[in-house]
């Protein structure tokens, strides 16, 4: 397999984090990868990215979102980290995606939680145009969870769910 180095970008559009991953596939309007968490152990609130975790990442040149499926170093099932971001900037060897702050967590059972809300709030880098993309973004990442839209296709029946 090729690799692809991905490059996570603030607001402002200078690197925070860059790691590398497998190409799976090019994508019509993206390009979808496998990566592996190699730092130390992040504790969240709502869930832990140990060492060895595998992120299947999916990076689109025009949507205002990226989503890795994340599976834990034992291959079970961890959640979708749903990250609002500009769309990617794809070139042969490199991925770079300007983080906007807002996130989504998709649990295994279809629970939702918004991330960082606050802190976009806050935030005086992002123009009106930008933030209204975000916000749009987010609330087109609900409704494909809500719907069971592929990657989302394996949470159980919204029946099951109280929203």
């Amino acid at each position: 397999m090729t690799r692809m180095i991905v490059q996570k970008l603030n607001t402002e559009g200078a690197v925070t984090l860059t790691y590398e991953g497998e190409i799976v596939e090019r994508l019509p309007n993206g390009v979808l990868l496998d990566a592996v968490w190699i730092w130390k152990p992040l504790e969240l609130s709502y869930t832990t990215f140990e060492t060895g975790a595998h992120f299947t990442e999916w990076y689109y040149s025009d949507r205002w979102y990226n989503i890795f499926q994340i599976h834990g170093a034992d291959g079970a099932l961890k959640g979708w980290y749903c990250n609002v971001a500009a769309p990617a900037v794809i070139t042969e060897d490199t991925v770079a995606c300007r983080d906007l702050i807002l996130d989504l967590w998709v649990a295994p059972d279809g629970a939702l939680l918004t991330l960082d809300e606050d802190e976009f709030e806050a935030d005086t880098t992002l123009d009106a145009q930008t933030r209204a993309a975000a916000l749009a973004a987010l609330d087109e990442l609900r409704q494909l969870a809500r719907e069971r839209v592929f990657p989302f296709a394996q949470l159980p029946p919204t029946d099951q769910l109280d929203y």
